[in-house]
């Protein structure tokens, strides 16, 4: 069986459901051990459920990444348990779909507090606890950053910055901590979150995702996961400032 990554110590977040916690899976199934994250105490279970599923043993920890101590809590936790960390994947996210003039400026603080500045300080957290060599970042954005769909200004415009964080950190990071920083965008996936955008998301969506190459469906989890474990691997490692987009050419860059 591959061990590629046996050793390693990654942190997944958000990854109580979802993209995120395929990602999980999918690292442990190669021999890395792996950091659940769940926001809220109500997802113990689920997130309890995600650790119980994984090939390698791992560890739950709830934090609010999109509090101002959370990812601070989150890397404190993983530090104490396994002592470095080798992967991290930005996972955590939220989106709103609604027209522009409907956005308020609560939906801008919960989405902006997540994608964007919980990134911000989860990756700086991180970094002085980066295992010596070979370490690796790798940021979800979405094909939402640079294709602008209806609907998600907000959205699209904090993946847009997590987009320019992997541009920016690919150049300054790692001569620093021996890292690569690479991000993958996803385009529509099958996700508990993406299924309760509404009817009104999925017919604006709809017509686009007809029109994906390479079939006309979303993707499946396992599919994105995949684009992130070969970031992961020893063998990627001079992958750097990579915009992988796996959205089946939906979104061709």
């Amino acid at each position: 069986m591959d061990q590629s990554l046996k050793g390693k110590v990654a942190i997944v977040s958000g990854s109580d459901s979802g993209i995120g916690a395929q990602i999980a899976r999918d690292l442990s199934a190669v021999g890395a051990t792996v950091i659940i994250n769940y926001p809220a105490p109500a997802l113990i279970e689920r997130a309890s459920a995600v650790v119980a599923s994984l090939s390698t043993p791992g560890l739950a920890v709830e934090a609010d990444i999109s509090s101002t101590t959370g990812p601070q809590k989150l890397i404190d936790e993983t530090v104490k348990a396994y002592g470095k960390i080798d992967i991290l994947v930005n996972n955590a996210g939220i989106a709103v779909n609604l027209p522009f003039e409907e956005q308020t400026l609560e939906h801008w603080d919960s989405v902006v507090n997540l994608n964007c500045r919980g990134t911000f300080l989860l990756t700086q957290a991180a970094l002085r606890h980066l295992a010596p060599q070979d370490a690796r970042i790798i940021n979800i954005c979405s094909i939402s950053a640079r294709d602008g769909p209806p609907r998600q200004t907000i959205y699209s415009g904090s993946k847009g910055m997590i987009d320019s964080f992997t541009r920016v950190w690919a150049k300054e990071l790692p001569p620093k901590y021996n890292c690569t920083v690479n991000s993958v965008s996803p385009g529509p996936t099958r996700t508990e979150g993406f299924q309760a955008a509404g009817e009104e998301m999925m017919k604006v969506l709809s017509p686009l995702i007809e029109k994906t190459p390479v079939g006309n469906r979303m993707a499946e989890t396992g599919e994105i996961a995949y684009a992130v474990l070969m970031l992961s691997l020893p063998r990627a490692s001079w992958l750097n400032g990579v915009h992988l987009v796996a959205s089946g050419g939906l979104f061709i860059d």
